[in-house]
């Protein structure tokens, strides 16, 4: 089954009013809030590089009242342990057995706050969840329900303290972003409601996390014509074709951008996917994948450069891809 017409116009009035709620509680963040809800729509999950006091928190508790959802903040720390994250058995004595009690990782929107503070273990307590949404906890898989959207963040200026978040770890995020300072209006804006330290709690209900889940569905089935996945796959093998990479955009990494894509195209109103949302897409999808070389890296090379290098290399197909 492939999206039609009439529905992609259903979802692209759906996808504004979701947008347009959390934009009140994350002034001026228009983009950003469409990202990350194109990327949990698309069953993904999202990196937030930024500096403290930027509105990581506000994003996730206004994305969770928007869908009915709930939302829990992990601060990881270097004590922090992997059943802090995911739950642990407890044997019951009145019952006689042993009872899964469930950790902060099921809900749905997770605030991984300053991911890369914790030990490699810790964070490799998120790498099954993410990736299945599931956690398995002494043999006995556990599912997370959907939506599930993991926004990490860390901070990229202060790195004392801190553990690099493993190429395995990264590659299960499907973008990176940063939401950054508002501007003077903007900030002028917030001023006037500080009074208000939630204004998240405010927000209505625009749709519930069953409905969330079928929108997810449906942008599925956008249709992608055989040379935009061809754009797609092409790029990929140029990002690891390039002489300043030691490791590409892997599979996964193309999967995913075909999956946003779909997302991304039905929010604008459309039942197929162009190479320009490809283009769009490329550096907040790929760029957090990419490992450099050291000379490259020494010579000031940086991955977005490489991205726009590929970008450059390969041309787009010109046919409109409608089905």
């Amino acid at each position: 089954m492939t999206m039609t017409p009439e529905q992609a116009a259903w979802f692209q009035g759906t996808f504004a009013r979701l947008v347009d709620n959390v934009d009140q509680a994350l002034m001026g963040k228009r983009e950003v809030v469409g990202l990350v809800l194109s990327a949990m729509l698309a069953e993904g999950h999202v990196l937030l590089e930024d500096a403290p006091g930027t509105g990581k928190t506000s994003l996730a508790k206004a994305l969770a009242a928007t869908v009915q959802g709930t939302s829990t903040r992990i601060q990881f720390t270097p004590d922090l342990l992997p059943s802090d994250v995911t739950g642990v058995t407890i044997y019951d004595q009145q019952s006689h057995r042993f009872e899964f009690h469930r950790g902060p990782v099921f809900a749905s929107i997770v605030l991984a706050d300053e991911i890369n503070r914790a030990s490699p273990k810790t964070q490799s307590a998120l790498l099954e969840v993410m990736e299945e949404s599931r956690v398995t906890v002494d043999g006995q898989p556990h599912e997370v329900g959907r939506p599930f959207l993991v926004i990490a963040t860390q901070n990229p200026i202060e790195q004392a303290g801190t553990y690099k978040l493993p190429e395995a770890q990264l590659d299960r995020f499907l973008v990176r972003t940063s939401i950054g300072y508002p501007t003077l209006d903007v900030t002028e804006r917030i001023l006037a409601g500080a009074a208000d330290r939630n204004p998240s709690a405010h927000l209505p209900a625009i749709i519930t996390t069953s409905a969330i889940a079928d929108m997810a569905d449906l942008a599925s089935t956008v249709h992608v014509d055989a040379a935009v996945l061809r754009y797609a796959a092409q790029l990929a093998q140029a990002t690891r074709d390039d002489q300043a990479t030691r490791l590409g955009v892997s599979v996964r990494g193309a999967i995913a951008m075909v999956r946003i894509a779909k997302v991304v195209a039905a929010a604008a109103g459309r039942h197929y996917v162009v190479p320009d949302d490809i283009k769009a897409l490329a550096a907040h999808v790929w760029t957090h994948r990419l490992v450099l070389e050291p000379e490259a890296e020494f010579a000031g090379t940086t991955a977005e450069a490489v991205v726009a290098r590929v970008l450059e290399q390969i041309p787009a197909p010109q046919a409109r891809a409608a089905a």
